[in-house]
């Protein structure tokens, strides 16, 4: 048996003929698909590239599609997810949510009075739609994570915006803890990001696509906008000020996600698929 997990290449590994391939997929090659105006938009490539890149995507997107037919069986990470293979790929993927370290990740006393992004600072994430909202509203942000587009993001930023770059475990646990609320600005493939969150009791504000609207319920751990722009975040930040959340309520729901009902809902997907391939042998 061969288990892959893969955003990108790791699915394209060659089994042998008897050999059964799952592959816990988090995302078909984002910038090869659904994320590629985010990264090769004409105002971030110069002449050459615009000339260079597009054939290069055509050909990553065969090998994509193609490498695809060496996984027996997919297992995506959330229904976006399942939805963009079965687009994609033509093949079905089972739904098995990841784990959040949810006994690492408990509730502490609220210190500070800020907002929080935790997030590769990369296109898709939309972290610069969120930095011209707190820019607009004044309000304290502090934003966890490294990335491409660190340079320009910072310069954007006012003094109200603190970039923390990459924290160890346990700072990024107080980080949360202390925190407001947690804010997903962009389209995300699942977010494990919000239910680390959750478990320690904070809420989330993330727009409601993606893995968001699977780990996130509107109005008992967080609020949801529709609108991918400055004036949805606008609207749920001013909709959060006047709204207060029970933390054991908001922790419960990230207890659904912990590691134990992973490795279950794993182990029997392993075992089910194993017995099927053994019997066809």
């Amino acid at each position: 048996m061969i288990i892959s997990s893969s955003h990108c290449a790791a699915k394209g590994a060659i089994p042998r003929p008897d050999a059964l391939h799952i592959c816990y997929i988090h995302s078909p090659m984002r910038y090869a698909w659904n994320q590629y105006y985010s990264y090769f938009s004409s105002d971030r490539m110069g002449f050459l590239s615009r000339l260079i890149i597009p054939g290069k995507i055509h050909k990553l997107r065969i090998w994509d599609e193609s490498s695809s037919h060496r996984v027996d069986h997919f297992i995506a990470n959330s229904k976006t997810v399942a939805q963009r293979v079965q687009k994609y790929y033509r093949r079905d993927a089972h739904i098995i949510h990841p784990p959040v370290d949810t006994n690492f990740y408990v509730p502490g006393e609220r210190g500070e009075d800020y907002f929080l992004i935790v997030s590769a600072l990369v296109p898709y994430k939309k972290i610069d739609l969120a930095i011209d909202a707190f820019n607009q509203k004044g309000l304290p942000l502090k934003i966890v994570g490294i990335g491409p587009d660190y340079r320009k993001l910072k310069k954007m930023a006012k003094a109200n915006i603190e970039f923390l770059g990459s924290l160890p475990g346990e700072d990024l646990r107080k980080i949360y803890q202390e925190a407001r609320a947690l804010i997903m600005p962009g389209e995300e493939d699942f977010g494990i990001n919000s239910l680390e969150s959750q478990a320690c009791g904070i809420p989330v504000i993330a727009l409601g696509r993606g893995g968001a609207a699977e780990s996130v319920i509107p109005g008992e751990t967080g609020f949801l906008y529709d609108e991918l722009s400055i004036g949805g975040l606008l609207a749920a930040l001013d909709k959060f000020q006047d709204f207060s959340f029970n933390k054991t309520t908001i922790r419960t729901n990230a207890l659904k996600f912990s590691r134990d009902s992973f490795k279950k809902n794993a182990s029997s997907y392993f075992d089910e698929k194993w017995i099927e391939h053994m019997s066809e042998q």
